[in-house]
C-alpha cells in the first residue's frame, strides 16, 4: 500500500488510496489556475478540446509533445509526457483518459495538471514551456519500512543521483537502472524530465527531486517524487516494462 503527501498540502491522501484501490492508473491532480472559463461556447473551452486532441495524436510516437492553440486570453498551452517504457498505444489511451479526467476534476479552470502511472497532461493559459515547475508536486511512498534505513537511504540517493546524471544527457531525458543490494535483492530506480526543459534544467529538477526524498520517504521500501517537470522513483521490485 502507498501513502502520499502533496506540496504544499502535506497531508495523507486517503481519498487517493481509495481511488487507487479501484483504478491503479490515476495518481493525482492539481487545478492550479485562478482563472475560469464559464460559458459553454467559450472559445477557451473549444481551444482546450482541440489542444487535448492534438496532444493525443502528437505525443504517442515519441512519448512527449507540446502545443498552443488560440489567441490572446483564449490561448491554451499544453504538454503531455508518457513514461519512457510506455508503448504508443498505451500512451495514447492514457493521454485521452487524462484529458477527459482533468476536465471533469477541474471544470472551467484555465490551468490544470494530472498524473497517471503512464502519463502526465498539463495545460494553462500562461505559456510555461521551458520553465521548471516547482509548484505542482506530490510524494508517494510505500507504507512499509526497511530494516536498516540509514544504509538504505544512502543507496537510494546513490542510485537516483546516478540516474539523474544519465537522464539529462539522454535524448529522451529518461533513465532507469538497478543497484545490487546483495542476497539476490536489487533496488530499481527511474528518473525522467519533460523535454521542453534544457538539459541543465532537467538535471537541476531531478537533483531537487532526489533531495526531497528524505522528507517523504525516509527508510520506505519504495517512493516517488512526482512533479510537473520531472519525477524520480525507486522500488525493491521491477516496475518498468523493459526490466
Amino acid at each position: 500500500m502507498y501513502l502520499s503527501r502533496s506540496i504544499p498540502l502535506f497531508f495523507l491522501l486517503f481519498s487517493l488510496l481509495l481511488y487507487v484501490a479501484i483504478c491503479d492508473d490515476y495518481l493525482y491532480h492539481f487545478c492550479f489556475s485562478k482563472e475560469n472559463y464559464t460559458a459553454y461556447n467559450n472559445p477557451y473551452r473549444g481551444n482546450l478540446n482541440d489542444l487535448l486532441l492534438l496532444l493525443s495524436a502528437k505525443v504517442p510516437p515519441t512519448g512527449f509533445g507540446l502545443g498552443s492553440i488560440g489567441q490572446g486570453r483564449n490561448r491554451v498551452n499544453g504538454l503531455a509526457l508518457c513514461g519512457g517504457d510506455v508503448s504508443s498505444t498505451k500512451c495514447k489511451t492514457c493521454i485521452t483518459d487524462a484529458g477527459k479526467e482533468t476536465r471533469e476534476r477541474c471544470p472551467d479552470k484555465k490551468g490544470a495538471i494530472i498524473w497517471y502511472d503512464n502519463c502526465m497532461v498539463k495545460y494553462s493559459s500562461t505559456k510555461f514551456f521551458g520553465d521548471i515547475d516547482n509548484q505542482n508536486k506530490f510524494y508517494m511512498y510505500n507504507a512499509q519500512s526497511v530494516d536498516n534505513p540509514t544504509s538504505f537511504n544512502k543507496k537510494v540517493k546513490a542510485l537516483l543521483s546516478s540516474l539523474s546524471g544519465k537522464a539529462y544527457a539522454d535524448t529522451k531525458f529518461y533513465a532507469t537502472g538497478e543497484l545490487d543490494l546483495g542476497a539476490s535483492k536489487k533496488l530499481h530506480g527511474l528518473a525522467q524530465c519533460t523535454r521542453d526543459l534544457s538539459s541543465m534544467d532537467c538535471k537541476k529538477c531531478l537533483d531537487v527531486a532526489v533531495s526531497g526524498l528524505p522528507s517523504c520517504c525516509d527508510g520506505k521500501r519504495g517512493g516517488r517524487v512526482v512533479g510537473g517537470s520531472c519525477n524520480v522513483r525507486y522500488e525493491l521490485y521491477p516496475f518498468v516494462e523493459n526490466w
